[in-house]
């Protein structure tokens, strides 16, 4: 498993480094990166239906569609996004929760008790959702990402996924809302330490690595940036 961190914040090059490590490597790959503010939709979403688009226009909030199914989702410097991109296995389902097993056990680690949903999210004591996943598959390759609310912006997230009422396109498929929790103040009401998101975003890398037993993690070569194409806006 190779870990691969992005230096960059912006979710155009993120989004896009996704669909490249996806389509034009052939090893398995866990890549980590963290997104300015920004709208994500599904590919099969309506994006009128999902999100305010006049609250993100006004509030600088980008809005961009990915190659995955899923629910539309919100991110900023306060969340931290991991995607998991393999080779397929003849007689596996691509669309099993195994994926998320070692997110679970370094959570675990972190003092943070979470639960496997049915949906293949992750859930905090309580009913407080932290984590929503989609997946991509294709012939040879699958890839599945997810969210990781750390210490978002709940209230931006909420305004921006909070759509003015519009007539629903028959086809799209809606997000299913779910009450979120930050895990930072998880820890907080726990008594537990809760480090910055810069700081937690280390460990949380780091225990990654140790996992797959690799000295460190890895960037992407220069060669290997000229080739990716930022994904465009939606709105």
């Amino acid at each position: 498993m190779t870990i691969l961190q992005s230096t960059s914040h912006s979710a155009s090059f993120n989004l896009a480094t996704e669909e490249y490590l996806f389509s034009q490597r052939t090893d398995d790959i866990l890549f980590l990166y963290v997104n300015e503010s920004c709208v994500v939709v599904g590919k099969n979403q309506d994006v009128l239906s999902e999100v305010d688009v006049d609250y993100c226009s006004a509030q600088n909030i980008p809005v961009y569609k990915r190659i995955s199914g899923g629910g539309t989702v919100y991110h900023d410097t306060g969340n931290i996004n991991y995607c998991f991109i393999s080779n397929r296995i003849q007689g596996e389902s691509p669309l099993k929760a195994d994926f998320l097993q070692p997110i679970v056990k370094v959570l675990t680690e972190l003092g943070i008790e979470v639960l496997i949903g049915k949906r293949q999210d992750l859930w905090l004591p309580g009913g407080y959702k932290i984590s929503g996943t989609a997946a991509h598959v294709g012939k040879s390759r699958m890839l599945h990402h997810g969210t990781l609310l750390y210490d978002a912006d709940l209230e931006k997230l909420e305004k921006s996924l909070s759509p003015i009422a519009v007539e629903k396109t028959t086809r799209a498929i809606a997000s299913v809302p779910s009450p979120v929790l930050n895990i930072r103040n998880y820890l907080i009401t726990k008594n537990l330490s809760a480090p910055t998101t810069e700081a937690f975003f280390e460990m949380f890398t780091l225990k990654l690595a140790n996992m797959y037993n690799q000295a460190s993690v890895t960037k992407l070569s220069t060669e290997e940036i000229s080739l990716i194409e930022p994904v465009t806006v939606v709105v």
